[in-house]
């Protein structure tokens, strides 16, 4: 497509800092554009695009995305297919369709049996699940170690692998098993994976429990975790409680959603404190997309799922039949969600652990060692993935990389 100078006004600075940098497509840049163009730079194109939705400049938009829909690709490295689900995200950014075409990816999901197969390939061939079960089982363990009854809450419990490894764990415990209870609350999405509510995952650990020969009782609370009430969670005096937040308080909507919108992640903070538990886990992803402005929280993204996609192409081969349909069912979403969709309707709010560290502080938790066993059992798991994949021990706080690069971060509370 052929253009001029006039054809955008006041744009951007072309430059190869294009993360940071604001962009003018005066004078020599529009050159240097044609340049990246016939040099095929998608990364820069794609970053110059969102600069341009962040401008609402749609003629730039528009030609830039017709131009970055020849480059981009759901079957290519790792650079094309990221590009390919971001720009959709822009596509949807610019016609203000961004609630729209995200629930229009969840009416395409697959059969729950297919959805929940793709979760486990997931699982499998990437640490990131793993490590944060790991780490908070840890936790949990330690804090647990002298209790008869220990009662765990959890407010995403999903196919309920977290608990599998920890039931095994504690049935070899000297002087026997405690009796665990379990209460779980979870979201539409994690029953539609499983096919039906969470009295699946419930009659899954009963006979994991069994067969171990742990007394076991599970707690369904069929109600969103937003809604939540202290007579939900069924407390009993005596026992020893653990907390677990792995991976979905980032879902909760905060202050900064609107005057409208209760802060439900503070006030579950709140609600666990009121308990006195024995020790709350928190495992989250490690990118701040919650009240970044826009084209920040693009090139936070972009980064961050750029590691993500660089490791499945490690542990995942690129012409592996259902490598699209792990992407694609489960990470796509997220990534359109984040870009796409704005006020209530963007329910992927990311935070670096420095503010969840602050929000747990005002509640009124204090920190809680991680025991040095936690730190060599993950070495030990990242061993059966790339050398790539890092670990590292930071104030208080266990991190999974990649390439150096944070992704997940895990840490307990009391």
């Amino acid at each position: 497509m052929q253009g001029t100078d006039s054809d955008f006004p006041e744009m951007y600075n072309i430059s190869n800092q294009v993360e940071q940098n604001e962009v003018s497509l005066e004078g020599d840049n529009w050159g240097r554009l044609m340049d990246m163009l016939s040099a095929s730079d998608l990364k820069g194109l794609l970053f110059i695009c969102a600069q341009a939705v962040a401008e609402n400049d749609k003629s730039t938009t528009e030609w830039l995305i017709s131009e970055l829909r020849q480059l981009v690709s759901v079957s290519g490295d790792p650079l094309q297919r990221l590009s390919a689900y971001m720009l959709e995200g822009l596509v949807a950014k610019m016609a203000s369709s961004g609630s729209s075409i995200y629930k229009a990816l969840r009416c395409k999901e697959p059969a729950s049996a297919e959805l929940f197969s793709y979760m486990h390939i997931l699982y499998e061939i990437c640490p990131y699940f793993k490590f944060g079960y790991m780490s908070a089982n840890g936790a949990i363990a330690e804090a647990v170690k002298d209790e008869s009854v220990v009662h765990i809450i959890d407010f995403q419990i999903v196919q309920g692998a977290q608990w599998m490894i920890l039931i095994h764990a504690l049935s070899t415990r000297p002087g026997g098993p405690p009796k665990i209870r379990i209460t779980a609350i979870d979201d539409s999405t994690s029953a539609y994976a499983r096919g039906g509510g969470l009295e699946i995952v419930g009659l899954r650990l009963s006979k994991i429990a069994e067969s171990c020969k742990v007394p076991f009782e599970f707690n369904a609370v069929d109600t969103s975790v937003a809604e939540v009430q202290l007579e939900d969670l069924g407390v009993r005096p005596g026992e020893a409680i653990a907390v677990n937040f792995a991976l979905m308080l980032h879902h909760m909507p905060d202050e900064s959603v609107g005057s409208q919108t209760p802060n439900h992640r503070d006030r579950l903070l709140r609600l666990t404190k009121s308990l006195s538990p024995n020790v709350v886990t928190l495992v989250e992803q490690e990118l701040n997309t919650n009240t970044a402005p826009f084209y920040s929280r693009f090139v936070e993204t972009f980064n961050y799922y750029m590691a993500v996609f660089e490791s499945l192409d490690v542990t995942l081969p690129r012409e592996h039949k259902e490598r699209i349909n792990v992407e694609q069912h489960c990470l796509a979403r997220d990534i359109v969600n984040v870009i796409a969709c704005d006020g209530p309707e963007r329910v992927e709010r990311h935070e670096l652990l420095g503010k969840w560290r602050s929000r747990f502080t005002m509640a009124g938790f204090r920190p809680y060692p991680l025991s040095p066993l936690v730190n060599s059992t993950i070495k030990a798991l990242l061993q059966n993935y790339s050398e790539k994949f890092t670990l590292e021990e930071r104030d208080g706080a266990l991190y999974l990389g990649w390439m150096d690069k944070a992704m997940i971060s895990s840490c307990a509370w009391r």
